[in-house]
């Protein structure tokens, strides 16, 4: 009973941490990836044309288009410096609501009058030693021209910018070394004007993206493609469905391995009961009777174990919602404690699986109790 309720407990919990570390990496791409994405299929960057925008904009339940260029570059202030991720964006990217409940000094800001300024995400702002509205240690962009190589005037193989940080914003590590631009200045220390690398979509609340999706998808061109959300971070999802699998499969197997106990168990109760077989059949039990008897046995160990682990595991789950006891320990993390969420599918398949692995190992006993009988 211990070893079915250990294991079921271990299913219930593991498996319902990974359903919340995926909803927690689905608000997290909520926050800072666009509902659609339009990308090119064939190359990094494209010309996006205006009438294809203007149309998209008509769309009912689209909110607003934002054009996107990202590219890296190096970045500095005073003595640091590092490689970041440059999102150049337009006006409209102010509106971005998910993004604004990240920022955590400052404000999510791309100008200050005409003077365009920088957003940037925690790691680049603590590790160039940046400050707020501090004009006298700006943060300095480098980025190479596409020109043959100047060794006597290696100033003239760059191009250079330095801005005023708005605000910085804290989401997941792999965010931290963004910096958001406006659009015209990344245009101009690229040297990509007009060229887009992307073109994102944010829809009105409770629009069903899928259908906005393939009305997108008629407009453009076929070369350019249209991802929704979960599409844009596929391999960090399936990443995680595929751990979650195999986490499953192992503790199946671990509880395969305990269910020997119940087979062992009835093993040598049926040699115990010998004797009481033997009774049974000189008074007329049938086989079919007997073999119920140890088949009943090894179900009321694996149901008692079955639903002790359910109670148990489905507690703690509960508690860890409300209460969080169990904590993540990271800095500046977007929840605090291990994000939980009970899925009612991994419940019955759980429940399955453990119920069909007692029947087996309860079924050979059985056999070799009605075999014990009919000696007699």
């Amino acid at each position: 009973m211990v070893a079915i309720c250990v294991g079921t407990m271990a299913l219930v919990i593991i498996l319902s941490v990974f359903n919340g570390l995926e909803d927690l990496n689905r608000q997290v791409f909520k926050s800072f990836d666009p509902d659609l994405k339009i990308s090119s299929t064939k190359s990094k960057s494209f010309f996006f044309d205006l009438d294809q925008k203007k149309k998209i904009e008509k769309i009912q339940g689209v909110k607003f288009v934002t054009e996107v260029y990202q590219d890296k570059a190096l970045a500095r202030s005073k003595d640091a410096q590092m490689i970041v991720v440059i999102k150049g964006v337009d006006s409209t990217f102010e509106q971005n609501v998910g993004l604004k409940a990240a920022v955590v000094e400052g404000k999510m800001a791309l100008k200050n009058g005409n003077r365009p300024m920088a957003f940037v995400g925690s790691g680049t702002y603590n590790v160039l030693d940046l400050r707020v509205d501090d004009y006298l240690n700006p943060l300095g962009l480098t980025y190479p021209k596409n020109q043959k190589l100047n060794v006597l005037n290696p100033e003239g193989n760059v191009n250079s910018t330095a801005l005023e940080i708005s605000g910085v914003f804290v989401l997941e590590a792999q965010y931290d070394h963004y910096v958001y631009l406006p659009l015209e200045v990344v245009e101009n220390l690229t040297d990509k004007i007009g060229k887009r690398t992307a073109i994102e979509i944010t829809l009105a609340d409770g629009v069903d993206p899928q259908g906005i999706k393939s009305q997108i998808q008629d407009i453009l061109n076929k070369d350019l493609i249209v991802k929704d959300r979960d599409e844009q971070n596929e391999a960090l999802l399936k990443a995680i469905k595929i751990e979650k699998l195999f986490i499953f499969i192992a503790l199946i197997f671990i509880i395969g391995i305990a269910s020997f106990n119940i087979f062992y168990a009835l093993s040598m109760l049926v040699i115990d009961k010998k004797d009481d077989i033997q009774t049974l059949s000189s008074i007329g039990a049938k086989p079919s009777f007997v073999s119920k008897i140890f088949l009943f046995e090894g179900f009321i160990i694996s149901g008692v174990g079955l639903v002790l682990g359910l109670v148990i595991g489905l507690s703690i789950c509960f508690l860890q919602q409300k209460y969080g006891f169990v904590k993540l320990g990271m800095q500046y993390a977007l929840v605090d404690a291990y994000p939980v969420k009970i899925a009612w599918m991994d419940i019955f398949w759980s429940v399955f699986w453990v119920a069909s692995i007692s029947v087996v190992a309860s079924i050979i006993p059985a056999k070799r109790a009605v075999n014990y009988m009919l000696k007699f």
